[in-house]
């Protein structure tokens, strides 16, 4: 996999789904859904000012809530490289990586700065900042080979040989 490098977004506890993407953009096409990302936070405009290859660095049970898969969709649309967190809630986590988001464990945010400009290797599980390394729980085979294939269904598509029709 290859390093993300990007900018930083703090947020903190408990970061619920309806924060990541509001109920109201539910019904809108995946590939739109980036237009809506983090509308329910305290940052509204996150999706206008998001650079592709930013990363996310939260507190604990980032993504709780509902089980709405089109959070983590919202936030890879919008350009998101990465989420780093203290935890995870369980369903936002696994439905990040079936989707081919990269997400990692570990409580940063006493260490960084909104904008301050981070790069994390997603296959070691590290994180880099100026001359600092710091380092997450690392991810199991399995996540990275979906991570890799691009998500779940790419992985499966590869694994039987079967070519992409629409």
């Amino acid at each position: 996999m290859d390093i993300i490098k990007g900018r930083v977004w703090i947020f903190q506890d408990n970061v619920d789904t309806d924060q990541i993407l509001p109920g109201y953009a539910m019904a809108e096409p995946f590939n739109e859904l980036g237009k809506y990302a983090m509308k329910g936070s305290e940052k509204v405009d996150f999706a206008k000012r998001v650079r592709v290859g930013d990363i996310i660095v939260a507190g604990k049970n980032f993504g709780c809530g509902s089980s709405r898969e089109q959070a983590p969709v919202a936030l890879k649309e919008a350009g998101v490289g990465s989420v780093i967190a203290a935890s995870f809630a369980r369903i936002f986590r696994r439905n990040a990586i079936n989707i081919g988001m990269p997400v990692l464990e570990v409580d940063l945010r006493e260490h960084f700065n909104e904008g301050d400009t981070i790069s994390v290797d997603i296959a070691k599980g590290l994180i880099f900042k100026d001359n600092t390394t710091f380092y997450a729980a690392p991810l199991s085979k399995n996540a990275l080979a979906t991570l890799e294939a691009g998500g779940l269904i790419e992985r499966v598509r590869k694994e039987l040989g079967v070519e992409k029709r629409w």
